[in-house]
C-alpha cells in the first residue's frame, strides 16, 4: 500500500515537472520567435522596399558611351543598391512573353527604349527621397522617362509604419502574459507542497532555508525550459534560412545572440521571482488557511 502511494506521488511530482517545464518552454519559445520577428521586422520591411525598382528609359540617340557613363554614375550612387541595364531588345522579348503574341512584327518596329532597372537602398525608398533623385537624374538630357509606382512606395511605407505600432503593443502584451503564465504554472507546483512548506516551519525552519530547494528546482526546471526554447528556436533559424536564403535572417548574429541569450536569462528569473513570491506567500499563511 505504501509503495503504491509513494509511486503515485512520484507519479504526480513528474508531472507537476513535466507541465512546468512545458510552459516554459512554450511561453519562451514564442517570446523568442516574438523577439527574432521584431530584431529582423526592419530587415523584412528593407528587403520588400529594395524590391520596389525605379525604371529609367534612355532616348534612341543615347548611345554606347552615354550608357556607359550612365552605368559608371549609377555605380557611385549612394542611393543605388544594384540596378541592371535592359536593351530594348531584351526588353521586347520579356513584352513577347508576356503577350503571347510578336508585337514587333505586327508595328514593324520596335517601340521600345534601352533602360536601367534600378533598385533604390531601403532608406531611399520615400516619396520625398524618389523625387530628389528623379530630379537629379532628369538632369540627364540622355534620359527619356523615369517610371516607379508612387502609390507602393506610398503604400509599403505607411503599413511599415502601422505593423511596426501593432508589433510594439503585441510584444508588450504577449511580454506581460508570458510572465503570468510561467508564474501561475510555477504556483500551481508550489501549491501542491504548501503543507511540506508549513510543516518545515512549525518544527522551527527558516524561511530562507525553505525557499532554498524550491528556488533551486525552480531555477533548474526553468534553465531546461529556455535550453529546449533555445534549440527550438535555432531550428526555426535554420529552417527559415534554408528555405528562404534571400531573407538573409543570420546576418544579424549578434542581435540573434541576444535574443537567445535573453530567452534563457528570462526562464531563470521568472522561475526565481515566481517561486520566492509563491513560497513567501505560504509561509505567511496560517495553518487553517492552507485549506
Amino acid at each position: 500500500m505504501s509503495s503504491s502511494f509513494e509511486k503515485f506521488q512520484k507519479r504526480r511530482v513528474i508531472t507537476s515537472y513535466f507541465s512546468v517545464v512545458l510552459s516554459i518552454f512554450l511561453v519562451l519559445f514564442l517570446l523568442g520567435l516574438l523577439g527574432l520577428f521584431v530584431i529582423n521586422s526592419k530587415q523584412l520591411s528593407d528587403n520588400f522596399k529594395e524590391g520596389i525598382a525605379m525604371t529609367v528609359f534612355l532616348k534612341n540617340e543615347a548611345n554606347d558611351s552615354v550608357r556607359t557613363a550612365f552605368n559608371e554614375e549609377l555605380k557611385t550612387a549612394k542611393f543605388v543598391k544594384d540596378f541592371k541595364y535592359v536593351s530594348k531588345e531584351e526588353a521586347a522579348i520579356e513584352h513577347q512573353k508576356t503577350l503571347g503574341e510578336n508585337f514587333v512584327e505586327y508595328l514593324g518596329a520596335n517601340p521600345l527604349y534601352n533602360s536601367f532597372d534600378i533598385h533604390l537602398k531601403a532608406d531611399y525608398v520615400t516619396n520625398e527621397e524618389i523625387s530628389k533623385i528623379e530630379t537629379r537624374l532628369r538632369k540627364n538630357e540622355m534620359i527619356a522617362d523615369i517610371v516607379y509606382s508612387k502609390q507602393l512606395v506610398t503604400l509599403v511605407n505607411d503599413n511599415i509604419k502601422v505593423i511596426s505600432k501593432w508589433i510594439l503593443i503585441i510584444s508588450c502584451v504577449f511580454a506581460f502574459v508570458s510572465v503570468l503564465l510561467i508564474n501561475s504554472s510555477l504556483r500551481l507546483s508550489i501549491f501542491a507542497n504548501r503543507f511540506i512548506i508549513k510543516t518545515m516551519q512549525m518544527v522551527g525552519a527558516t524561511k530562507s532555508f525553505i525557499r532554498k530547494p524550491f528556488i533551486q528546482r525552480s531555477i533548474f526546471l526553468g534553465l531546461i525550459g529556455s535550453a529546449l526554447a533555445i534549440f527550438a528556436l535555432i531550428g526555426v533559424l535554420v529552417y527559415i534560412e534554408t528555405t528562404f536564403p534571400s531573407l538573409g535572417i543570420l546576418e544579424d548574429k549578434m542581435a540573434i545572440t541576444i535574443v537567445l541569450v535573453g530567452v534563457l536569462v528570462l526562464g531563470i528569473v521568472i522561475s526565481w521571482i515566481s517561486t520566492y513570491v509563491a513560497t513567501q506567500r505560504f509561509l505567511n499563511l496560517r495553518t487553517d488557511d492552507l485549506y
